[in-house]
């Protein structure tokens, strides 16, 4: 199903024409609202009571194990990637022998945690270097052996949209008793992803991108066998019995029940985890498999067009189908994306790499405007 132009419902001028949402996505006009009243709450703190610290937490719990496609237990509310790579560093025993492999260029809130586990530990960091024929998933399993500890990855490269196959990752992993971490921050929200064929140990994703969120927001999936794992904070809302404001000085050593005690402190902001439900539940109400199904044909529609040009993309079977990576002919294109933005047209560039990232709010126009554009520049 390919839904129409969904830009109404943001904040979008008929004048500009954004193609950057791997970069920040614009919030939903009904979770700006939401957020606003949820922050003039603490205008009137004698109105918030006890039970306010947990209604929105849970709420959202429930909306990310929908989106995840896990029980609510498995759920730990976190403020950013890198604070749930920490956690998932936390509970992961490396020794000298181990090895934790990373792609070459990743995202970095997935990448220094690693880096400084394996120098406490001795551990080593390997690099997957990027193949020629975008193959990640190859390259991947070619280093891939039993001294490998940790795999940590994405589910999709942040520059230009290369494709794992995170089954088979995860299958060869568990041949070798290793654990598989996904950072999900480019695909959870647009992209499928299957927690029950994968069963990766840890997967995070921070919410202002392809989950529509406000900043400072990241949910995150435990697999059942870390459940019992130690958080790398501990405050008094994740604790058993935190319900009950009487009693806290009662101090329980008990965590609360599943992810929850994995939660960051201060986790009920009344201000973000509003706006926060409202993406998840929109999300929802699409469908995760009707996003990718039409955001995959305003990519291919835009490397059909810039192929024609020149533009060079990686092939679609390996890439993910919301982004599209373009290249010109080995060019850095250095004023590119400021010459665009000049005339409100967004992307970014990564690397070599022009990175064009659409959302449902995108339409017709605005992908006939950049290809118009682009053109000028060949």
């Amino acid at each position: 199903m390919i839904l129409p132009s969904q830009r109404s419902l943001f904040d979008i001028p008929t004048d500009v024409a954004y193609f950057n949402c791997a970069y920040m996505s614009p919030l939903l006009n009904q979770a700006i609202k939401d957020g606003i009243r949820g922050l003039t709450t603490k205008s009137h703190p004698w109105k918030i009571t006890s039970t306010d610290f947990f209604t929105d937490v849970e709420r959202v719990r429930n909306l990310a194990a929908l989106i995840i496609g896990c029980h609510d237990n498995n759920i730990a509310l976190v403020p950013s990637t890198s604070y749930g790579i920490a956690t998932a560093i936390n509970n992961i025993a490396i020794k000298p022998s181990d090895e934790i492999l990373i792609l070459e260029h990743q995202f970095p809130s997935n990448v220094h945690g690693w880096h400084e586990a394996a120098r406490s530990s001795k551990a080593t960091v390997r690099t997957v270097p990027h193949s020629k024929d975008g193959n990640w998933t190859n390259s991947l399993l070619r280093m891939i052996h039993e001294k490998t500890k940790v795999v940590a990855i994405p589910h999709c490269h942040w520059s230009d949209g290369g494709l794992i196959n995170l089954s088979l990752i995860a299958s060869a992993l568990r041949e070798i008793d290793a654990y598989l971490v996904i950072d999900a921050t480019q695909s959870l929200g647009v992209m499928p992803l299957d927690i029950a064929a994968i069963k990766p140990d840890y997967v995070v994703a921070s919410c202002y991108k392809w989950l529509l969120g406000p900043y400072s927001t990241a949910i995150m999936y435990v697999a059942p066998q870390h459940l019992d794992g130690t958080p790398i904070e501990h405050g008094w809302a994740n604790r058993l019995g935190a319900e009950d404001f009487t009693s806290l000085a009662n101090y329980k050593s008990e965590f609360q029940i599943g992810a929850r005690r994995f939660d960051m402190g201060e986790r009920s902001n009344f201000a973000l985890l509003p706006a926060l439900a409202v993406a998840l539940q929109q999300i929802l109400d699409w469908g995760i498999d009707t996003l990718y199904e039409t955001i995959s044909q305003m990519t291919s529609t835009i490397a059909t067009q810039t192929s024609a040009l020149g533009f060079r993309a990686i092939e679609s079977n390996q890439r993910a189908g919301h982004f599209l990576g373009l290249t010109l002919h080995d060019k850095m294109l250095t004023d590119i994306v400021d010459e665009l933005a000049k005339q409100k047209i967004f992307i970014s560039k990564r690397g070599k790499t022009l990175r064009i990232t659409p959302h449902v709010y995108n339409n017709s126009s605005d992908i006939n405007r950049l290809c118009e554009a682009l053109a000028l520049y060949v």
